[in-house]
């Protein structure tokens, strides 16, 4: 039978092992997904698998700088007790060092380099903390920035990691002042630098709603096209970051600080912990019951 990427990449999720051992291990049980468990917790390969089908939510951000690159990643496990273990955070510090020195262009493209260009895989690495943890710890995203010797790098974390924004001025190389962008970003969550990155379709998306908004209201058609356009300012002040009040000083725009300082926002990357992700549901007073009926 033959081996698909879409089932090694079933076996992979179900067992945590590495992707060429999956394929071989399917190669080995003529595609039995059931069989290439076995064969791979029989090998000691799949020490990671009775915790890869449970719900890594938590976790933490870290950001790591190297001269003119920088990177930020977010890495997950089940709980937030273990972020505040010293292997978590050790973990955190090696992926990091990895990515800035390795470039890998994605994800799966850093779990299969060789840590630091020898030794173990980055995958069999991060097996090898889970077994230690005992938790379904993960590499879910990270994004690596280029600077120049005239540009700055903001690095902020937020409650220990729960938010981690980096930013990238130009025209300035004061860190305290890219960071200070950066926590503004952690607190207001904008979604892009300025108005020009917001798309038409997005614009006149929220045109519309603001129109029918208005005329839902029973203003005159004559004056709802200038309400729409005031209220279109206050929607680009909810997103943009060059539009809103600066949270250091909110008489000024974040726009105008940056200016003052003679420098412009290239971009920023903000991550928060877990956002997209399903959360694991806990009831503590059913789980309670249910114990007291068994």
């Amino acid at each position: 039978m033959a081996v698909t990427a879409k089932m090694v990449k079933e076996l992979r999720e179900k067992t945590g092992a590495g992707m060429m051992d999956c394929k071989k291990a399917l190669q080995e049980t003529d595609g039995d997904i059931d069989k290439a468990i076995d064969f791979l917790r029989e090998k000691g390969m799949a020490k990671a698998a009775k915790k890869a089908d449970r719900i890594a939510a938590e976790g933490s951000t870290h950001i790591e700088v190297n001269d003119n690159s920088a990177v930020l990643l977010e890495v997950n496990c089940e709980t937030d007790f273990v972020t505040k273990n010293d292997q978590f955070k050790q973990l955190l510090s090696e992926l990091s060092k990895h990515i800035i020195n390795q470039k890998p262009s994605d994800v799966e493209e850093a779990l299969q380099q060789k840590l630091h260009g020898d030794g173990d895989k980055v995958e069999e690495y991060i097996n090898s903390v889970v077994a230690k943890i005992g938790e379904k710890i993960s590499l879910r995203r990270f994004t690596l920035v280029n600077k120049t010797d005239n540009d700055a790098f903001g690095a902020y974390l937020h409650m220990g990691g729960r938010i981690g924004v980096l930013t990238l001025l130009e025209g300035t190389t004061e860190d305290e002042v890219a960071k200070d962008v950066a926590m503004h970003i952690a607190a207001v969550n904008p979604r892009y630098v300025s108005r020009d990155e917001v798309s038409e379709e997005e614009v006149n998306r929220e045109r519309e709603v603001l129109k029918t908004q208005a005329l839902n209201e029973g203003k005159p058609q004559h004056i709802v096209e200038k309400m729409v356009e005031g209220r279109l300012g206050k929607f680009f002040e909810e997103i943009c970051l060059l539009e809103q009040d600066f949270v250091k000083d909110p008489d000024q725009k974040v726009k105008k600080y940056v200016a003052d300082k003679g420098a412009t926002v290239k971009t920023f990357i903000r991550y928060e912990v877990g956002e997209g992700m399903e959360k694991r549901e806990e009831n503590f007073a059913e789980e309670v019951m249910s114990q007291m009926k068994k």
